[in-house]
């Protein structure tokens, strides 16, 4: 018998748009922005008040006005690549609100939102897509880890960051001053990954204390999820025994709800959570990407009425908690953040190349000290051969 051909989440079997209560999964405020009422999640979010909220909204404003400003600087040249965040800014925020100073981040390269909720630097941000910096933060500073590029090798990072805290005593001691976790950010294509599967094999045999979360985006550059799983993204964490959660990615009250209850597990002692935040992403995979070769304009209509910042919005207005003052002030704080960024990124200029060698290890390293010495002499050999006009070539130089 011949099995039925899968359909995108969000379609039905003929392509066409499914519902938002027909992918069954958390919502607290409909695309629409009328809050809909949880017995389990609703209670999680009754403590923010008027200035949490606003405060909120702002961080995805901002994270959107940097997101656009750096792509723009793409463009223009200032910059060697870019990975829009665009639309995922609640499920960003959300999730980044709901951490404790003492938790842990492990970004994959595009949680903008995040890493700016967590307090680093935007402009920091954009010294890797420069090209001048291997990460742009110190990750000390706000335990937000650098940037990773390579597709799921973070979440092992994390997962046993997470271990480690776990074996220091961080967790489960009853004291909210200590008590940690950690949160590990991807996309759905990276849970195709083999680093992704073991580090959720090590998650859940050794009950680490760490937060998946996953933002289902629809897109690993132009592959849908159908070409990735038959099941929902979030049936993955459960193949692997790690309780596991769908929420609505473009919901900012549901994204910091459902991870505010995932990470008081996690420091708890409960072990981890599986997070497949459903959201989209509005923009091209990269600005080397052009999504109009494999997507519809009508599924990105279709998304469009759902912008997280705009549910959010009309959210906030209807409870008279967004005043055209408050819409103001955020305005020219968005501008004043996107000439900053025009500014520090042109005035970025590019370190010594020798600084590659800087960091690659906590301590000094005998082959590390030996490259260095020989780049210093294949560089200087393009000194010298200019110096003697012998013409000779670099790698001439530096055999003599």
């Amino acid at each position: 018998m011949n099995e039925p051909t899968p359909h995108a989440p969000g379609t039905d079997a003929h392509g066409d748009h499914q519902s938002d209560q027909a992918l069954d999964m958390i919502q607290l405020l409909d695309h629409t922005g009328q809050l809909t009422a949880h017995p389990d999640y609703t209670p999680r979010i009754t403590h923010l008040d008027a200035d949490a909220l606003r405060r909120m909204h702002r961080d995805m404003v901002l994270a959107r006005t940097f997101d656009t400003e750096a792509t723009s600087l793409q463009r223009q040249g200032e910059l060697a690549l870019f990975a829009p965040a665009l639309g995922q800014e609640a499920a960003q925020v959300g999730s980044a609100w709901a951490l404790r100073p003492q938790d842990y981040v492990f970004p994959s390269y595009r949680e903008h939102a995040v890493v700016q909720a967590r307090g680093v630097d935007p402009a920091n941000i954009l010294r890797i897509f420069r090209g001048i910096d291997h990460g742009g933060w110190d990750p000390a500073d706000h335990n937000v880890h650098l940037y990773t590029l390579v597709i799921g090798s973070h979440t092992l990072h994390a997962t046993g960051y997470a271990m480690g805290l776990q074996r220091d005593g961080l967790v489960g001691s009853g004291d909210p001053d200590r008590d940690a976790a950690v949160v590990t950010y991807f996309g759905d294509g990276a849970t195709s990954q083999g680093d992704t599967n073991e580090a959720l094999v090590f998650a859940a045999v050794n009950n680490a204390p760490v937060v998946l979360f996953c933002q289902n985006n629809q897109w690993a550059i132009s592959e849908p999820t159908t070409r990735q799983s038959r099941v929902p993204i979030v049936e993955r964490g459960r193949g692997f025994g790690v309780p596991s959660v769908r929420v609505d990615g473009n919901d900012v009250l549901a994204c910091y709800a459902v991870t505010l209850e995932a990470l008081e597990r996690a420091r708890t002692g409960g072990g981890p959570t599986f997070v497949e935040a459903y959201t989209y992403r509005m923009g091209a995979h990269t600005t080397s990407d052009d999504p109009t070769r494999y997507r519809s304009a009508a599924e990105e209509e279709h998304w469009r009425r759902r912008d997280p910042i705009d549910r959010f919005t009309t959210f906030l207005r209807s409870e008279g908690l967004l005043t055209e003052e408050h819409t103001d002030a955020l305005a020219a704080e968005a501008e004043a953040l996107a000439v900053r960024l025009r500014e520090q990124v042109r005035a970025m200029d590019a370190p010594p190349t020798s600084s590659m060698f800087d960091d690659v290890y906590a301590t000094p390293h005998s082959d590390v000290e030996r490259e260095r010495a020989w780049f210093a002499r294949y560089e200087a050999s393009f000194a010298d051969a200019a110096a003697d006009g012998s013409g000779a070539t670099a790698s001439e130089g530096a055999a003599r």
